[in-house]
């Protein structure tokens, strides 16, 4: 129900009963003929049902997430990357604002800003999208009538998605790196790397790799089903299912890794495979940072490091192993189905049992490839010890640009 009444002069407010009995007052008309025009239509959409009542979105951001937060039912992991971009990005552009007066504007200038602070376009998306989705579920409550983050197709979006080729190391840069892990942290850094490469597996896929499911004798892996993987968050760590189910897969190693492996296996007596030298797991921004990140940039802009390490190949990140990994078969002519099969992609089951008649064939090429790849790496280190200068591949130097 809506009425008119007039206030003074030339002035008139609208009046409207919610479903519970109380009453909200819209003012600022100037004609009795534009308020009984706007007192209509409340009743019509109190009618049928769409009626939204603008003091709602008098609600800030601020005073919307808290509620926001409770209707979430999500792993620790993802809560943990929400709280992160919320209180990074969110709030502190958005967090005074109502939430009736954001407009779309404001998320587009927004998105502009991140992208000349140097975020890459990735990290972006996944930033609107996620102001996006608190925003559709403050819809869904009432407080607003539309979400004003909607997608716009090629709308401004060529100067901001230049997509770069995700950069890879050749066996030998491997082996580099890795020398340069052990030469100033230690041995097990070494062959993280090195295993990484060789198998093509996730860093959490590693982190989580206990010694019974490290069988060297018969040169496999295998990534457990359950506890195949590490989560972590800023503080707390635990073993659950991996990526995706097709990540469950037992890995077969080259012989110069399963031994490498044992020996390591002979040199602890820790559950975990790749631990830290207190046992436990290791941590993964902790270890890019003070391990990764230094073996393959090297320290160069440091005037008097402890130990000098040689760029490399700068930029390098843990993930770009496996990319890394995968080249190297493309390299050797390895079909895509068993690169599939052995990074842990998921298969059409009918592919699947094609693949199954020729696996053995397919698996002694990727193993002689493999073993190729680590006497050349060995032999070119021995001729020539002293890195070469870092020349461009494909990429850029994009450590300075990533976020934490």
């Amino acid at each position: 129900m809506a009425w008119v009444e007039h206030t003074s002069g030339q002035h008139w407010r609208v009046r409207y009963r919610h479903a519970d009995g109380t009453v909200t007052s819209e003012g600022g008309f100037i004609s009795p003929t534009a308020a009984h025009t706007r007192a209509q239509e409340i009743e019509v959409d109190q009618h049928r049902g769409t009626f939204y009542d603008p003091t709602f979105g008098h609600t800030t951001v601020d005073q919307w997430l808290p509620r926001w937060w409770t209707t979430l039912t999500l792993d620790d992991t993802t809560l943990e990357n929400y709280h992160y971009l919320i209180h990074t990005h969110i709030t502190p552009r958005f967090g005074h604002i109502p939430l009736g007066e954001l407009r779309a504007s404001n998320i587009t200038t927004w998105t502009a800003d991140l992208h000349i602070a140097g975020y890459q376009h990735s990290t972006i998306v996944g930033i609107v999208s996620l102001f996006r989705r608190i925003l559709g579920d403050a819809v869904e409550d009432g407080l607003i009538p539309a979400n004003p983050i909607h997608p716009h197709r090629n709308r401004g979006t060529r100067a901001f998605r230049i997509h770069h080729e995700m950069l890879w190391a050749t066996p030998e840069e491997v082996l580099r790196g890795a020398r340069q892990a052990e030469l100033f942290h230690n041995r097990t850094s070494a062959l993280l790397i090195i295993t990484a490469a060789w198998t093509g597996c996730r860093w959490g896929e590693l982190a989580a790799l206990q010694r019974h499911n490290t069988h060297a004798d018969d040169r496999t892996i295998v990534i457990d089903p359950d506890t195949g993987a590490l989560k972590e968050t800023a503080h707390r760590q635990w073993l659950g299912p991996p990526k995706t189910p097709a990540s469950a897969r037992t890995i077969t190693l080259p012989a110069f890794l399963a031994v490498l492996l044992k020996h390591h296996l002979a040199s602890h007596d820790h559950p975990a495979v790749f631990a830290s030298d207190t046992g436990s797991f290791l941590w993964r921004h902790t270890w890019r940072t003070r391990v990764f990140n230094p073996a393959f940039d090297g320290n160069d802009d440091q005037p008097h490091p402890t130990v000098r390490l040689s760029p490399i190949r700068p930029g390098l990140t843990f993930h770009e192993l496996r990319h890394s990994h995968k080249t190297w078969l493309i390299a050797a002519g390895i079909p895509e189905i068993a690169q599939a099969r052995r990074l842990g992609h998921r298969l059409d089951n009918r592919i699947t049992e094609v693949y199954s008649h020729i696996a053995d064939q397919i698996e002694t090429h990727i193993q002689t490839a493999l073993k190729h790849a680590w006497l050349d790496a060995r032999h070119t280190l021995a001729q020539q010890p002293i890195p070469p200068p870092v020349t461009p591949r494909t990429g850029y130097i994009r450590r300075h640009l990533t976020t934490p």
